[in-house]
């Protein structure tokens, strides 16, 4: 997969490509499902983290699983904790940049727990006191380990997948993507 594209500026957030047939709109992750429900765009480019996490927001489907950026959404705790399983959450604080992931998670399981959400550096959260387990994206594991933390629950496998509307019907577009 590759396009041929004109950046000429970073504020720029409408580029065009291959000669102007098809133009990459540069937005925040989260929001890319929204232009693709209201039909600002015709594709996006997303971690499944994200398409899980704004799922009740809109409505896309997956077109083609991409094969690269995985990572994890975890539960984790400072190593030392007496929580060691989902159940122990009970009544504990959670930290989490994916409040309706770890919500989802928690329903599923029956925990009744408090999620605190957080906009980034969640790994911070235990130190400071503000939680007793987090809920983050992990690839390797190393920003865990370096502030003390383990993993003791995966709730889902994340790669980068290419997302469309369902009712998308420019097939000639795709090609030139793939």
């Amino acid at each position: 997969m590759g396009l041929r594209c004109a950046f000429e500026n970073e504020r720029e957030y409408i580029v065009p490509c291959e000669g102007g047939r098809v133009e990459i709109l540069c937005v925040r992750n989260g929001d890319i499902p929204k232009y693709i429900e209201f039909g600002a765009a015709d594709y996006g480019i997303v971690g499944e983290n994200i398409l899980h996490e704004h799922e009740q927001d809109a409505d896309v489907t997956i077109a083609k699983k991409l094969g690269f950026g995985s990572c994890r959404v975890v539960i984790a705790v400072p190593n030392g904790s007496s929580i060691r399983r989902v159940s122990d959450l009970q009544g504990e604080r959670i930290a989490t940049s994916y409040p309706n992931t770890l919500k989802k998670f928690l329903m599923k399981h029956r925990i009744d727990a408090s999620i605190i959400e957080i906009q980034g550096k969640v790994e911070v959260t235990p130190r400071l006191g503000l939680a007793d387990a987090i809920c983050e994206i992990v690839q390797t594991g190393r920003t865990l380990e370096e502030n003390n933390l383990i993993e003791i629950e995966k709730i889902l496998n994340s790669q980068v997948v290419l997302i469309q509307s369902p009712s998308i019907m420019r097939q000639s577009i795709f090609d030139t993507l793939l």
